[in-house]
């Protein structure tokens, strides 16, 4: 290992040691899948990947190494990052000795080179090109490969930072890679691990520490501000031990939730961000629900192995809804006959703490989400020694699939609603409208050339037609 290893390696070591009081807990509890994803795509070594020091995810790691697309950047990031790194010692090698990088294992990881090679990107330049050269043809290589790893990242992440970390600037010109050269060599130090990027270099530590720091630099970077921090954050371990501790002190528990004062894209994240083993032991989820609720809580079944109890209730006046009576009598249902002795009521409505009040033998646990549910709510609940926690905190950057599913049942509702015909059908009529007669052969002919392939257009306005092809 290199004297400038050893160093970064202290750097790192010692990263906590950098950040203040408030950034020490700001950082808490962060994931690491896209600094994972990053790191893995600008070439961070794997052992980087095996030491836990680091953070970085090895079972990422191993399935993008199974992703061509995903193997193809790493590698050409690892041999622009060598080429950086060691260009006056390849350069005079090249000029002095008359060797190619195709034969400096020291200097160009051969391997990555291999790989490139037997993944169908060759960097094969004229005999007599300038090294710079290799640099600019790397350049334009992951410039045409890198929109393939978009869908490595959640859809939440603004892929166009993404990218730019990636595509050195002005880096098809000469000009350009010399001014990124001379920026790189200077700031070695902040570059993650040594590894080149894209980016206005500054002192801030380890840039892929963990997804918190790293997307909030990479927004300020393109002077932007990112706040939705339940996507690269999960509740602390203090949460999650608190909501372990009382389902599996229970006999038997169930999970009540106010549809109309809950988020379903957030319950479904907590669901999926708490032990599975443990959230078995939950009898049933109730869901009390009315016709003005979304339709993404009829689809949260396929999102958890609990049973899911759909209550829906009606209403006697249009402005006045009775989910709040039926939670009531149904949970005091299930504690009187059923002998359900604990409840995680799933609601930031103050209006439940009627219910709780009522139900003196009863445990509580409450979860509610932190802008909805009012100071005096908290208060009471904290007062009574009811542990709530708050939606918000759990994880829901892997959460985009419940959204997908509820978009794509409403559009195909609306696609059955508005286009309701028989192709067959619609030939036959058209035949009789114009005292057409034609032949059952000629007819299929006319059906499959010109019916069959008919395709859904759509203007810049959103307009839909079908057309036919006529040509």
């Amino acid at each position: 290992m290199t004297t400038y290893e050893e160093e970064l390696f202290e750097i790192y070591d010692d990263e906590e040691a950098l950040f203040t009081e408030d950034e020490r807990i700001a950082y808490k509890d962060s994931t690491h899948d896209i600094v994972s994803k990053v790191g893995y795509l600008i070439g961070v070594p794997k052992y980087r990947f095996e030491d836990g020091r680091y953070r970085l995810k090895l079972d990422l790691y191993e399935t993008l190494d199974k992703n061509k697309t995903a193997r193809i950047v790493r590698n050409l990031c690892i041999v622009r990052a060598s080429i950086e790194r060691n260009f006056g010692r390849i350069n005079d090698m090249m000029r002095k000795e008359f060797k190619s990088i195709f034969n400096m294992p020291d200097l160009v990881p051969q391997d990555a080179l291999n790989q490139l090679e037997f993944d169908g990107v060759g960097l094969r330049l004229r005999a007599n090109a300038k090294l710079g050269e290799y640099i600019i043809e790397i350049n334009r290589l992951i410039r045409d490969r890198i929109n393939n790893c978009k869908s490595i990242f959640p859809v939440w992440l603004n892929w166009d930072y993404v990218r730019d970390i990636f595509n050195m600037k002005n880096g098809l010109t000469e000009a350009g890679i010399k001014e990124a050269a001379n920026v790189y060599f200077s700031h070695l130090e902040c570059y993650p691990y040594g590894i080149y990027i894209n980016w206005v270099p500054q002192q801030c530590g380890n840039i892929l520490y963990n997804d918190k720091k790293f997307v909030t630099l990479m927004y300020q970077w393109h002077n932007d501000y990112f706040t939705d921090y339940s996507k690269v954050s999960d509740a602390s371990s203090f949460v999650k031990s608190s909501v372990y501790e009382f389902i599996e002190d229970a006999d038997q528990v169930v999970m009540a939730v106010d549809c109309e004062n809950s988020d379903p894209y957030r319950l479904c994240a907590t669901l999926k961000g708490l032990d599975a083993d443990i959230l078995s032991k939950i009898k049933k989820i109730m869901l009390f629900d009315d016709i003005h609720t979304v339709d993404a809580w009829r689809i949260l079944e396929s999102h958890t192995k609990i049973p899911v109890e759909h209550i829906m209730t009606e209403r006697v006046m249009a402005t006045k809804s009775l989910v709040d009576i039926e939670m009531t009598a149904m949970t005091c249902r299930e504690h009187y006959r059923n002998l359900v002795d604990s409840f995680i009521i799933v609601s930031s409505d103050s209006d439940y703490w009627g219910l709780i009040s009522t139900l003196p033998d009863a445990k509580f646990l409450v979860m509610i989400e932190r802008e909805k549910c009012g100071p005096d709510m908290k208060a009471a609940l904290a007062n009574s020694g009811i542990f709530y926690c708050y939606l918000d905190d759990f994880y829901t950057g892997d959460g985009e699939d419940l959204k997908k599913n509820a978009l794509f049942n409403e559009l195909f509702r609306s696609l059955d609603k508005a286009i309701n015909l028989n192709a067959k059908q619609m030939l036959n009529d058209a035949l009789t409208a114009t005292r057409i007669e034609m032949p059952v052969s000629e007819k299929k002919q006319f059906y499959a050339k010109y019916i069959k392939n008919m395709k859904l257009v759509i203007d810049d306005d959103g307009n839909v037609s079908l057309e036919l092809n006529i040509k």
